[in-house]
């Protein structure tokens, strides 16, 4: 029979698992330091509400691409710890699913970003 944990346990275990993240793998550490740039960037800029609701979707994406590739490479670790094709193939397109995550992130930055920073930076 399942018990249900308490809902704190929960957060706290969630809160766990982005601290392993960030401890463990150097891309989500790259992540963050973007993700706080960007948002310096934008509060800087003073971006308009639909902006910022981009900007987290956005970067939402990347960090769960991100977690979800952890997680599945610790599984395939798991379950295949000698090299297997098959493991190699779903480590490399967990990992191909954050690069486009970040792609497609990094366009939004730009687009959503560039033209006030243009506006601020560049002479009329």
């Amino acid at each position: 029979m399942h018990t249900r944990r308490p809902l704190l346990t929960s957060f706290r275990h969630a809160i766990s698992g982005i601290g392993e993240v960030l401890r463990t793998q150097r891309n989500a550490r790259i992540h963050l330091g973007i993700t706080l740039t960007v948002i310096g960037v934008a509060g800087w800029l003073k971006l308009a509400v639909g902006d910022w609701a981009l900007l987290v979707i956005t970067a939402a994406l990347v960090w769960t691409a991100e977690l979800i590739n952890t997680a599945l490479e610790a599984v395939v670790d798991l379950a295949s710890p000698e090299w297997q094709p098959l493991a190699r193939t779903a480590k490399d397109l967990s990992a191909a699913a954050v690069l486009v995550a970040a792609i497609g992130a990094a366009v939004v930055g730009v687009l959503l970003l560039a033209p006030p920073l243009a506006g601020r930076l560049l002479p009329n």
